[in-house]
């Protein structure tokens, strides 16, 4: 090899080496921007949850969650906190535009950020869970007992609810220290579902910095040290590029089957295509998209709070409309059956969070019309199996001919108005009247009947 071609293998080496620190550069230079609008649900999980992992493979400098929210589930909520604790990048919470919030499972996010900020005019707070009163306190600040709030007139609160609040304020008493943040107010926004605007937050020591926009945001960050699983990480924000990532089709997918009343609408057109299917074997299209509509729903109650109570309930009011069509209780086991359907469907999803509750015009229009299908439509259908066949190959089994010609084996038979050849093991006469006892191709096979007509 010559000496050129050694300069040549050098220089290509070089401009390699310094091109893939340019790509490191630039990736560790670019942030991700995610929108948390609305209520917090599977959907947001797994938006957040995808989001995290492409940031952290294209080592992003950080991960902005720019808030506006109401709170949501709290299974959700604690997923998306578990993937901000383990994350590989620093996440910033950034309740934002003026006039956001976030409530109740927003704070607790916001909280267990690497760094809580907020823009003037937004709110967070209201961290109690949704169901539960704000539990009674004693003179010394101190749980009252039962019997002493019932004395003064105020909703006791039950074991159950106690501990959920218990368990949901060490939860968000241990984020505030994680962070080193406000622990105390935090406690109140669970107790006392206790709120406050972005600059007392910021006076509290609740959050880190308020900035109007992203540009603010990103000046106040640079330079400020964060702690992550593997160690300190100081943020380098001058000249950030920031990438707002929007969920993709999967996460869209979720986000429309994971709402209560689209799961609830799939899990009863997979229940009426598989009926379906079973009364009439080899339609094939109904059982396949019921089959298909059942596993969406049957995966969407996977990721939400479902009392299978209320699946049960559902389940055996179904039964009872169609046990409706085939005994005769006078309308007991139909009534018995829409009650069962209705209850069923207004306890199925387990949570009071607003917007995971199935819609009641919902639930009445859908228990009405699946009593009319399970009890008429089910009811004809069965009705009309009971009438004798007046058609097709079946029809002619039994049917009653008259002999053309005299014959001992082959010969012609009228039956019903059409000439058919016809098969005999005894011979036969003409005008001789016949039964046919069944069929081979167009060769009828018959036998006599002990009757004989005139030929006059």
């Amino acid at each position: 090899m010559s000496r050129w071609s050694v300069y040549r293998w050098l220089l290509l080496v070089l401009l390699l080496t310094g091109t893939g620190d340019t790509l490191t550069q630039e990736a560790g230079n670019r942030g991700y921007l995610l929108d948390i609008s609305g209520i917090i649900g599977p959907a947001t999980a797994d938006y957040i949850d995808r989001s995290m992992g492409k940031a952290e493979k294209q080592q992003a400098e950080l991960v902005i969650l720019r808030m506006d929210t109401p709170g949501g589930l709290d299974t959700s909520m604690r997923v998306i906190i578990k993937r901000i604790i383990g994350a590989g990048v620093p996440v910033v919470g950034y309740v934002a535009p003026g006039g956001a919030r976030a409530a109740s499972a927003g704070t607790y996010i916001l909280y267990a950020s690497h760094v809580a900020a907020m823009a003037p005019g937004t709110n967070l707070g209201a961290a109690t869970p949704v169901g539960l009163i704000e539990l009674p306190k004693g003179d010394e600040g101190k749980e009252a007992s039962n019997e002493d709030t019932e004395k003064k007139g105020t909703p006791s609160t039950g074991s159950k609810e106690r501990k959920l609040i218990n368990d949901a304020a060490a939860y968000i008493r241990g984020l505030a220290r994680l962070r080193g943040r406000n622990a105390e107010w935090a406690e109140q926004a669970v107790r006392e579902a206790a709120s406050l605007s972005a600059r007392e937050a910021l006076a509290k020591g609740v959050i880190d910095l308020l900035a109007s926009d992203l540009d603010e945001l990103k000046r106040k960050l640079d330079g400020r040290e964060v702690q992550l699983p593997m160690g300190s990480r100081t943020l380098n924000t001058d000249n950030l590029e920031l990438e707002r990532l929007e969920p993709d089709w999967q996460s869209e997918l979720l986000s429309i089957i994971s709402n209560p009343n689209v799961a609830y609408i799939l899990m009863l057109l997979g229940i009426y295509g598989l009926i379906y299917e079973f009364a009439n074997p080899g339609a094939i299209v109904p059982g396949t998209a019921g089959a298909i509509s059942l596993l969406l729903a049957l995966y969407a109650f996977h990721v939400l709070p479902v009392n299978y109570a209320g699946a049960a309930l559902i389940l055996l009011g179904l039964a009872l409309m169609v046990a409706e069509a085939f005994v005769p209780s006078f309308g007991a086991l139909g009534i018995g059956g829409v009650s069962a359907f209705i209850f069923g469907s207004l306890i199925l999803i387990d949570t009071d969070q607003p917007g995971y509750g199935i819609s009641l015009p919902l639930i009445l229009t859908l228990a009405l019309a699946t009593a009319f299908l399970l009890v008429i439509v089910v009811g004809m259908a069965l009705r009309s199996r009971q009438r004798p066949v007046v058609s097709g190959k079946e029809e002619l089994l039994g049917a009653e001919g008259l002999v053309l010609d005299d014959f001992s084996t082959q010969g012609r038979i009228r039956v019903h108005g059409e000439v058919w050849s016809a098969h005999t093991d005894q011979p036969l006469h003409k005008n001789q009247s016949v039964r046919v006892t069944g069929r081979n191709g167009l060769v009828l096979r018959v036998m006599p009947t002990t009757k004989e007509v005139n030929s006059s």
